[in-house]
């Protein structure tokens, strides 16, 4: 590594991302899931609290309607459920299968390991570097991509 530039790091992360993505498509491929579908399921995995249809479809830029099939296949494939809140009936929450969330796990562990292995050398203080220019890329890319989406 050289000066580490912002071109050299911008291309370290479109490394990182292809590489993910290239691990995901086995998983996906594996499962018979599309690319949307393990998306769609991470997020509802990921969510802080539980997810409804309509927060789904806004957060993968999605029609209605396209989310419903979207959610009919992860349905089908025993993933995910549709459930009434039990705060209010009318609410409709998606909800992991926990045979979904074992079967993630032996998938996603190995690479957790492997990372934590990349990682067992750094000190507490690279770490932190590392954390604040993961959180702050991340955001980055969340704020282009929502610049990229709005109309005109």
């Amino acid at each position: 590594m050289s000066d580490a530039t912002d071109y050299e790091l911008s291309m370290l992360v479109r490394a990182l991302v292809m590489e993910s993505n290239r691990f995901l498509e086995i998983f996906s491929a594996a499962h018979e899931l599309h690319s949307t579908d393990m998306t769609a399921l991470n997020l509802i995995m990921t969510a802080r609290s539980p997810m409804t249809p309509g927060t789904l479809a806004r957060a993968l830029n999605l029609s209605a309607s396209a989310t419903t099939s979207v959610l009919d296949r992860l349905e089908r494939a025993g993933h995910v459920s549709r459930d009434r809140s039990p705060d209010d009936r009318r609410r409709v929450e998606l909800r992991v299968h926990a045979a979904a969330e074992a079967l993630a796990s032996t998938f996603f562990q190995p690479l957790a390991r492997e990372y934590a292995a990349a990682w067992d050398s750094m000190s507490a203080e690279e770490r932190r570097v590392v954390a604040r220019f993961l959180t702050s890329t991340t955001s980055a890319t969340a704020r282009v991509r929502t610049e990229v989406l709005k109309p005109g």
